[in-house]
């Protein structure tokens, strides 16, 4: 399904196929796998170096690991995580521009609101038309299909 994303009343140039709300749900799995590994290490890390007086700097990673790890993807690997770009999908601003830095950040913090209220940000998405989360409505993007990522079948 086609759709012009709109944003404050005007349509964008450009046409963009919005990503399906399953194969979200399936990248956001993938890619909360490699988010636990990587903060695994780093508490590890943390641990050996720092030793039990290191609580701050645990629950710091915490925060930051999955945030970095966004930010980083969405930023400087063309708006996809290594579950969104597995399934052809990827995060663009409204008019189909790659997202800035302080967008990925409040979209990365944005998980965190949409996680409250037990996922209700998460589940807006079913409602939504444009298929948005509040992270997505927060930041101001949206996760399409990348362009040439159709995917058909020759019968």
């Amino acid at each position: 399904m086609e759709e012009k994303a709109k944003t404050g009343g005007y349509e964008v140039d450009e046409m963009l196929e919005l990503a399906g709300l399953s194969t979200r749900l399936l990248a956001g799995i993938m890619d909360g796998i490699l988010q636990v590994i990587a903060l695994v290490l780093a508490v590890m890390l943390v641990g050996l170096v720092w030793g039990d007086s290191a609580e701050f700097l645990l629950q710091f990673a915490a925060l930051t690991v999955p945030i970095g790890y966004n930010w980083y993807f969405w930023t400087r690997r063309n708006g996809q995580t290594p579950g969104k770009f597995a399934l052809g999908i990827q995060v663009v601003k409204a008019d189909g521009s790659p997202i800035s830095d302080i967008d990925a950040v409040i979209r990365a913090i944005g998980y965190q609101v949409s996680s409250l209220a037990c996922g209700l940000g998460y589940i807006w998405a079913i409602f939504d038309k444009n298929n948005q989360t509040w992270h997505d409505k927060l930041a101001r993007t949206y996760v399409v299909r990348r362009q040439g990522e159709r995917h058909t079948v020759q019968v």
